[in-house]
């Protein structure tokens, strides 16, 4: 049996096959994994009607790619779709494609607690596609780790595992589409067989007939993202005043010539790049990595309870549901912690942090559990829009 196998076989105790630190060891980042019955009997808590009804919603992001495959010709659309161009789609050869259903549906965001073996703060979002008979968006390859659940019918996988797998994109088609794909393995899953792929492995999925597959997605900036980010958020916090500067400059022997000085006036001008403090850097980047990536805004209530009107609410059988489009971290800051909410930063105790990031939901026993400056984050977090107020159903 190879050292690092590429397809195991999973149980309701191990989803992957594994313990996690094997997976973590061996496979994160570094090979695919194909896992068969990852979750045993797994049946969609969300059926193609149900998609398509999403991927007519003005805030949803959704697109449909087609293929014709006589020609080998590729189309993207963008959604919103209206509800009448469902009916008139072919019978095959197309796929659509929803992110941030985790968003707007809680059974499927229910799927994520399976992934908790990994940060929080790196899972991105569940896409769900629907693929017609032969649906398909091409060979393409990922920047990022993804796991592909599968969770009605059954597609078609195929993938090239080697180092020097070529990556060139075709020039004919706007989708990033491979130019040339040689795959090394393939496989059909079926419901509840996922397939786990790290970044930069071509693949290529079909549907052997009508489909839903989950897609769970990392988040995983670029370098040049991040640059900019932080190098916006220094600039930002500089005064207009200050600017290159060069009080002790000499006659040039060239006007024309940036001389070694000048360089090293620059130098002093960007040191903020050059010595950024620890505490900054953890900062910027819980502010920076809670950010929903798809820019949806959380708005604030526009009369948010009191301390005391939320405590009285709790008491009385209310509670508190997390906005879906909040995404929360902490982060050690000497004997304390921050945590943060999309890209709110907000200072409290350690074990404060930890409930408050993990809790999805708060009654009146997790507000008596908080300490003061954890209260204070909570009514913080209501006051923000994180967190919506649901009274009790009354019996009837």
């Amino acid at each position: 049996m190879a050292r690092h196998p590429i397809e195991v076989t999973g149980d309701r105790k191990q989803p992957l096959g594994m313990a996690p630190s094997a997976f973590l060891r061996d496979y994160w980042q570094k090979r695919p994994l194909l896992i068969r019955q990852a979750f045993p009997g797994f049946e969609s808590p969300i059926s193609p009607e149900d998609l398509a009804g999403l991927a007519c919603e003005e805030a949803a992001l959704s697109r449909i790619v087609m293929h014709d495959r006589r020609r080998d010709a590729w189309q993207l659309r963008t959604g919103p779709f209206d509800e009448a161009m469902f009916p008139g789609l072919p019978q095959q050869d197309w796929t659509l494609l929803v992110q941030d259903v985790d968003k707007w549906d809680m059974d499927v965001r229910a799927l994520l607690q399976a992934f908790r073996f990994l940060p929080a703060w790196r899972v991105d979002d569940i896409m769900v596609s629907f693929a017609a008979p032969g649906g398909s968006v091409g060979a393409h390859v990922d920047q990022y780790d993804v796991f592909l659940l599968q969770a009605q019918g059954h597609r078609r996988w195929q993938i090239d595992s080697r180092a020097d797998a070529p990556t060139d994109f075709r020039p004919d088609v706007e989708l990033k589409l491979l130019a040339r794909f040689d795959p090394d393995h393939d496989w059909v899953l079926g419901p509840g067989d996922m397939l786990y792929l790290p970044p930069g492995v071509p693949h290529h999925g079909v549907a052997e007939e009508a489909c839903l597959t989950f897609s769970v997605g990392m988040r995983a900036p670029s370098r040049a993202e991040l640059i900019v980010d932080l190098a916006e958020e220094l600039a930002a916090a500089l005064p207009e005043q200050a600017r290159y500067a060069d009080p002790d400059l000499a006659p040039p022997r060239d006007p024309w010539e940036i001389d070694d000085a000048a360089f090293g006036r620059l130098r002093g001008a960007l040191r903020d790049l050059q010595s950024l403090e620890e505490d900054q850097l953890r900062a910027w980047f819980g502010r920076f990595i809670t950010q929903y990536r798809a820019g949806g805004e959380i708005a604030a209530p526009a009369r948010p309870p009191s301390a005391e009107a939320l405590a009285s609410s709790l008491d009385q059988g209310a509670s508190l549901l997390r906005h879906p489009h909040s995404r929360l971290a902490w982060t050690r800051e000497g004997r304390q912690a921050r945590l943060f909410a999309n890209g709110l930063g907000l200072t409290l105790g350690v074990a404060d942090a930890r409930r408050l990031a993990a809790a999805e939901e708060l009654d009146a026993a997790g507000l008596a559990a908080l300490g003061p400056a954890g209260r204070d984050a909570l009514h913080a977090l209501v006051a923000a829009g994180h967190y919506q107020l649901v009274k009790p159903r009354r019996k009837r």
